[in-house]
């Protein structure tokens, strides 16, 4: 079971130097699991925290995706260039793997919200459990719109790079985010 959960919201720096990731991500290379182990270390917390959000804020289908991403990671270690931080290579890699469950899940009623279906809160007090209401009702937003969401207003993306992971017009991706927006407005009952 995966304990850590990232707390931050953009994709990591490039390393320094002499950066741990370099002499692991070389070491795994040529097949040393101890080096790897270190890596998903590293990096678990950062990646299940995105594919959390993306996921829609469940826990199981978190821990499946970030399991797979690390899998495919290990897998893809000799397609890493070092033109980035590896950092950044294995979030895009995670991100991806979060973006094709999605798209295999199409609209999946489960995690569906259609306005007529939202409640009605009326005046919310501010409590503890409102962190868990609003994980809870961007976990309900349709798929894309979560995506979208998630990606540009949690993880910092800009429309374009959205557009083209999405496979959307940038329209599309700023209909959606304002889609988005307006059903979780709806969903926790506050003024538009």
């Amino acid at each position: 079971m995966i304990a850590a959960c990232a707390t931050g919201s953009s994709m990591p720096p490039a390393p320094a130097e002499g950066h741990p990731d370099t002499v692991d991500v070389e070491a795994a290379v040529r097949g040393d699991r101890a080096a790897f182990q270190r890596i998903y270390q590293r990096h678990v917390g950062r990646v299940h925290g995105a594919v959390y959000r993306l996921a829609g804020y469940d826990h199981a289908r978190a821990e499946d995706l970030t399991q797979e991403a690390f899998v495919r990671a290990w897998q893809k270690l000799d397609s890493f260039r070092g033109q980035s931080a590896f950092g950044t290579w294995l979030y895009r890699l995670a991100v991806n793997v979060a973006l094709m469950d999605i798209r295999a899940r199409g609209a999946d009623p489960v995690g569906f919200m259609d306005e007529d279906s939202l409640p009605d809160h009326g005046e919310t007090p501010f409590c503890a459990a409102e962190r868990e209401e609003l994980e809870h009702a961007i976990g309900r937003l349709p798929p894309r719109a979560r995506a979208v969401l998630v990606l540009h207003d949690v993880e910092g993306w800009r429309h374009e790079d959205i557009g083209l992971e999405l496979g959307m017009a940038v329209g599309s991706s700023k209909a959606q985010l304002h889609r988005a927006r307006g059903l979780l407005r709806k969903a926790l009952g506050e003024d538009s």
